[in-house]
């Protein structure tokens, strides 16, 4: 692929209500994600490329009065600090601000992802081990406690 038609794929993108556009042809593959108003682009050369679904959050969580916890990163979603020992919070359990609710490891770095309120979980939305994407909803928690 040659750099014109790469800069036109953009142009094309950049102007249209794509969020997320992924290309592979032999050793080539690029992916181009759009965020609010700027443009990131990322070009890879083959590894061991897995399959994401990028799915938009739910309306319902959008107008739900419960609180969401929404990932920072994309990385890979763990519930406990290693295998075999137990998860960090569970359904049910009251959380205080600061407090770890999981971990996502992205480039090898494990970062703790921890409460921004006060409440009880409500809902863990995504499974131990499984990819997670910038701004997607990981846990639901009610303040009303």
């Amino acid at each position: 692929m040659d750099k014109d038609f790469i800069k036109e794929l953009i142009n094309l993108i950049k102007n249209s209500d794509i969020k997320l556009f992924e290309i592979e042809h032999q050793d080539f593959r690029l992916r181009i994600e759009t965020h609010q108003r700027e443009l990131v682009h990322k070009v890879e050369t083959p590894r061991e490329v897995k399959h994401i679904e990028v799915v938009p959050p739910s309306e319902d969580l959008e107008e739900s009065k419960l609180h969401v916890i929404r990932s920072p990163l994309v990385g890979t979603f763990y519930r406990a600090p290693s295998p075999g020992a137990p998860p960090f919070v569970e359904v049910g359990d009251i959380v205080s601000p600061g407090q770890v609710l999981c971990i996502i490891e992205a480039l090898k770095v494990m970062n703790e992802i921890e409460s921004d309120v006060r409440g009880k979980v409500v809902k863990i939305l995504v499974e131990n081990g499984e990819t997670v994407e910038y701004n997607q909803p990981l846990f639901l928690i009610d303040t009303n406690v």
